[in-house]
């Protein structure tokens, strides 16, 4: 695979061949006290497609508001989910019309499959924290906001790639309580070869259909008019991402062919694949566009980090004690495939301190048994436990949404997107351990020093509702809200050098006296991620770091 490159798009410069309208560049942005942005029309959003007509195998794209759907910044903070949507449906609608004058046949067979996958989606969580992030950070200009949006369109057909060919990778027959979509393209040449060669296709089309989504996404990036300034570090984090991405995806299959169990393998695979993928790079990726300074950014990406660690361990725990039914997935697909989690690698580190061999025994007869029976996953289910694996890793993630908040607190950001980012941080972690998601007494939403109180922010419409199906259904008792877990390695993306992690953000504020402070572009892309934080984060006692 190799991706294209996104380029900045200078003010004079032609749009793409597949855009439709030009977009001009915004102002300087300035911090104020309430959101920026227009509802007008931004002309007509019709695409060769549209003109066509739709049809059964060709969504059909917005016909209101802008290019790509764009019906102003108020209309996408009442609803970002939708607002991504827009912009996916006129993307793929053009992307299925150039699949179909390329061959009819890979349309219909591949091409309409991502983009199938892509439109029924899932929360579109990474796309919306990158949506409020920018807000939160004082974006809300036309051109970042419109960027915002293509964006996370972009991360939505990342997401894509990841969960067609993760499919694949971890022989899943179903995705989202449907077929997976290796699976439902092996079925339709099902009756005419036998069954191993459909399913050996079946595998090879999807490997295709999740590059093809790649190849998408880069071209949404590349195709994109990014706001003065943001160009290089856009693309930087970008790349940033989907090697991430791979990285992570990689460190699973090696653990899986190598056997290893270590806590410390696991938790770098978490970092790479959730806490950065999912939550901090679409967190820096927003602030970017909306021209945060470096020690915004890296205080939103530290607390970011400390919450896509909390969703994974959750997940890992839901993954194991979760039904069918509400993940969408087979309970206990991580065991049969023999995927070091956290979860697993914390109850053999204690089994072996404590010298207990019936539990070692059940993990290693488990681990990576596809055949796994029900009875044989409830005996792993009371191992963990027994162990107090199960009761250490729900408390630790509890501590590192507490912590996670702590930080994000501690940020003086836009009233307009700072509560619906909050929000959202919290649903993505599923849930908030008791007393630790509630703001100080006073203490308004990261509101800067000297501003007045604004509009209160509107909740993120389309976020995930309620806890995520992968939380676990009992929290253990006694856990601690506030943690005190030593937190010594804060994340260091996109902040300046040189720079304490205890000094104040130092983004410039505005006050009713001296009026909004022109915003500072950070002055230097994020640098590579510290791979030992996962271990420090989680481990609170020894013990726990001796996998």
């Amino acid at each position: 695979m190799r991706p294209t490159q996104a380029t900045d798009h200078h003010e004079a410069g032609a749009p793409p061949a597949f855009r439709l309208v030009a977009l001009a560049r915004s102002p300087v942005r300035v911090r104020s006290g309430g959101p920026r942005g227009s509802d007008g029309s931004h002309g007509s959003c019709e695409s060769d497609a549209a003109r066509s007509g739709p049809s059964a195998d060709r969504p059909e794209p917005d016909r209101c508001g802008g290019p790509d759907g764009f019906a102003g910044v108020r209309a996408a903070d009442r609803d970002v989910r939708a607002a991504v949507s827009r912009v996916l449906d006129q993307e793929l609608a053009e992307r299925l019309e150039r699949s179909r004058a390329v061959d009819p046949v890979f349309a219909d067979d591949l091409a309409l499959r991502v983009a199938h996958f892509t439109q029924r989606g899932g929360k579109r969580v990474r796309s919306q924290l990158l949506w409020w992030a920018m807000r939160a950070c004082g974006g809300g200009d036309d051109t970042s906001a419109l960027a915002a949006l293509r964006l996370g369109a972009a991360v939505e057909l990342l997401q894509t790639c990841a969960l067609v060919q993760d499919d694949v990778m971890d022989r899943s027959p179903r995705r989202r309580g449907r077929p997976a979509l290796h699976a439902d393209i092996g079925a339709q040449y099902g009756a005419a070869v036998a069954p191993d060669r459909a399913g050996r296709f079946g595998e090879a089309a999807a490997v295709l259909a999740g590059d093809l989504a790649l190849a998408w996404a880069d071209d949404l990036v590349a195709g994109t008019a990014l706001p003065a300034g943001t160009g290089h570090l856009v693309r930087r984090l970008w790349g940033d991402l989907r090697t991430e991405m791979v990285a992570g995806q990689y460190l699973d299959l090696q653990g899986q062919i190598t056997g290893s169990r270590s806590l410390s393998r696991a938790l770098r695979s978490a970092c790479l694949k959730s806490a950065l993928y999912s939550v901090e790079r679409p967190l820096a990726l927003g602030a970017a566009l909306a021209g945060a300074d470096g020690a915004t950014t890296g205080a939103l990406c530290s607390a970011g980090r400390r919450i896509g660690m909390a969703f994974q361990l959750r997940d890992d725990v839901g993954d194991v004690f979760s039904d069918d039914e509400g993940t969408g997935r087979p309970a206990g697909g991580d065991i049969r495939e023999g995927k070091s989690t956290c979860l697993t690698a914390l109850a053999r580190a204690r089994a072996e301190a404590a010298g207990d061999r019936l539990a070692l025994t059940v993990l290693d007869r488990a681990l990576g048994k596809h055949d796994l029976s029900p009875a044989g996953l409830e005996e792993v289910r009371d191992i963990l436990r027994r162990t107090g694996a199960l009761a250490t890793v729900e408390a630790k993630a509890g501590r590192l949404v507490a912590q996670g908040l702590r930080r994000f607190d501690a940020v003086p950001l836009d009233p307009a997107g700072a509560g619906p980012l909050r929000e959202l941080l919290v649903a993505a972690a599923g849930g908030t351990p008791a007393g630790s998601a509630a703001r100080p007494e006073g203490a308004s939403a990261n509101r800067p020093a000297g501003r007045p109180e604004g509009t209160p922010a509107t909740p993120p419409a389309g976020r995930p509702e309620g806890t995520p199906a992968t939380r676990p259904a009992a929290r253990a008792q006694g856990s601690p809200a506030n943690g005190t877990t030593a937190d010594p390695h804060p994340s260091t993306a996109n902040a300046p050098a040189g720079r304490p992690h205890a000094s104040p953000p130092g983004g410039p504020t505005a006050s009713p006296a001296t009026g909004p402070a022109t915003r500072v572009t950070a002055p230097a892309p994020a640098p590579a991620p510290q791979h030992d934080t996962p271990l420090s984060l989680f481990a609170s006692h020894s013990e726990d770091s001796r996998a």
